[in-house]
């Protein structure tokens, strides 16, 4: 069943689950890379925070073209080189807080039919602004997963 209700409420928690876990990872690990190519507790943090200009484009254009086409989203060559170490965690959280707050408030005013409304998506068999948003929900707590395994990891060497 779709439930957006159910959507709406897990994205508008999750800042209150994952900032205060951010916070948590002692400064003596947050940056630190598990390995080569793996990203640290503090990018995993970054990242969410970078997501909400993609999926608001996205909505604004499943709401208004009769035949959208998403183009798949990927993280950047220089993130994955390391970028988002770069970027100042406080306001990367302060970002991921206030533009969730504004998506929850957005997807509040959608109708039933918004949230049904479909496009051609180059990864995905089927697509919609309800599998898109449940994808949100589920990316915010694959990040925070990450993130929690980090700050629990007991092998540091």
């Amino acid at each position: 069943m779709n439930n957006a209700a159910v959507i709406v409420a897990t994205l508008e928690r999750a800042p209150s689950l994952i900032i205060p876990l951010v916070a948590e990872v002692p400064e003596a690990i947050l940056k630190r890379r598990p390995k080569p190519g793996k990203w640290s507790a503090h990018e995993h943090a970054c990242h969410i925070a970078t997501i909400h200009p993609v999926l608001s484009a996205r909505l604004d254009l499943m709401l208004t073209d009769p035949k959208p086409r998403i183009t798949p989203y990927f993280p950047s060559a220089d993130e994955e080189e390391g970028t988002l170490l770069k970027v100042d965690l406080g306001e990367a959280m302060e970002r991921f807080s206030n533009d969730r707050r504004r998506l929850v408030e957005r997807l509040n005013t959608l109708s039933p039919d918004d949230w049904q409304r479909t496009a051609e998506h180059d990864e995905y068999t089927h697509y919609s602004v309800f599998i898109m948003f449940r994808h949100l929900a589920l990316h915010d707590m694959f990040h925070a997963y990450r993130i929690e395994e980090l700050l629990l990891k007991n092998d540091w060497q």
